[in-house]
């Protein structure tokens, strides 16, 4: 039945893919790795607003999601304040979109369900190639952007203290498009001794907390997740953070994006942006996303350039082809 399930889901994401393609803007003068129904005419490596006005959205019900990286209905609850406030200040309905997959977000934004939302660090970039993502944002305070790292962990009580303890045994990834739980690991692990793939065949979770609870019951022998998350969980007392060693850390990486569809009508797309930038979160908010207090302003060419950095180095690639083959590995 899974199988069946991952088959229909393919085939749906190849159809839309294919129906869209169609659609293809002409005589764009640059893409880059953008796909083909989208134009990067001023070179800020994300999609153009369309020039033809039939083209534009001005949605009377704006639909905003939050990447699952945890449990969907976590992250309803801790932006309900936001979604009232937001729909206030544009002055039409929001709602908030539970998906529960990266690929499924992905879809939501390219076929034109989905226009706004947080996505993982990893996903930002298959989101602005191939679903015309615009990233404005990322979790922050007055100093600066919030970010997290890739750490690796064991439980304490394993015989397990550097990584290269860990040849041949099952360590969690989360899924393909996860800068820290999997893009990033490939690429940093082998200077520490560790090749995926090589010195060991990774398991796919599906999402972090996953791979937490895994190494936690014994399913894994270690997993490489995302910092934010981890803390997240042990705050929240779903994990004792003193049950997990710590054997290695990345350095920074910007947390989630939050992106916008390209096609927006500017106008309103401009007024929506600044009610993001006004909003400060409560102090629920604050707790959940350790200390964040706002959206801070972002650009996808500056900011994720070490996040594509890790990718090329691990010889990743955005495009549509890497898209799909990184679903058929994940399935």
């Amino acid at each position: 039945m899974k199988t069946s399930r991952a088959l229909a889901y393919a085939g749906l994401v190849a159809g839309l893919f294919i129906a869209h393609g169609a659609q293809a803007q002409d005589n764009c003068p640059n893409r880059g790795d953008l796909d083909t129904m989208y134009c990067d005419a001023d070179g800020d490596l994300v999609a153009d607003t369309p020039t033809d006005p039939s083209k534009l959205r001005d949605p009377s019900t704006l639909v905003f999601t939050y990447t699952p990286v945890e449990d969907p209905a976590v992250y309803a609850d801790i932006f309900s304040p936001f979604t009232k406030y937001l729909s206030e200040c544009v002055d039409r309905k929001v709602v908030f979109y539970q998906v529960q997959s990266n690929a499924a977000e992905i879809e939501a934004m390219r076929s034109g369900r989905l226009h706004v939302g947080g996505f993982s660090t990893g996903p930002t970039n298959f989101a602005v190639n191939l679903a015309g993502a615009v990233p404005f944002a990322v979790k922050g305070d007055a100093n600066g952007y919030q970010g997290y790292h890739l750490i690796l962990i064991v439980r304490k009580d394993s015989p397990f203290q550097k990584m290269t303890d860990l040849k041949g045994k099952k360590v969690a990834h989360t899924s393909p498009s996860s800068n820290s739980g999997n893009m990033a690991p490939i690429a940093l692990f082998p200077a520490e001794g560790l090749t995926p793939g090589k010195d060991y065949e990774f398991l796919y979770s599906g999402k972090h907390d996953q791979s937490v609870m895994g190494v936690n019951s014994g399913d894994y022998d270690a997993a490489a997740v995302a910092s934010d998350v981890f803390y997240r969980m042990a705050e929240r007392g779903q994990i004792n953070a003193d049950d997990f060693r710590i054997i290695y850390q990345s350095q920074k990486f910007p947390t989630s994006s939050f992106a916008y569809a390209h096609d927006l009508e500017p106008k309103f797309r401009d007024q929506m942006l600044k009610c993001f930038y006004d909003y400060r979160f409560t102090p629920e908010m604050q707790e959940a996303f350790d200390g964040a207090d706002r959206f801070y302003p972002i650009t996808y060419k500056n900011e994720w350039a070490i996040v594509r950095e890790v990718a090329e180095a691990g010889g990743e690639s955005f495009t549509r082809s890497a898209y799909d083959k990184a679903q058929k590995k994940g399935n």
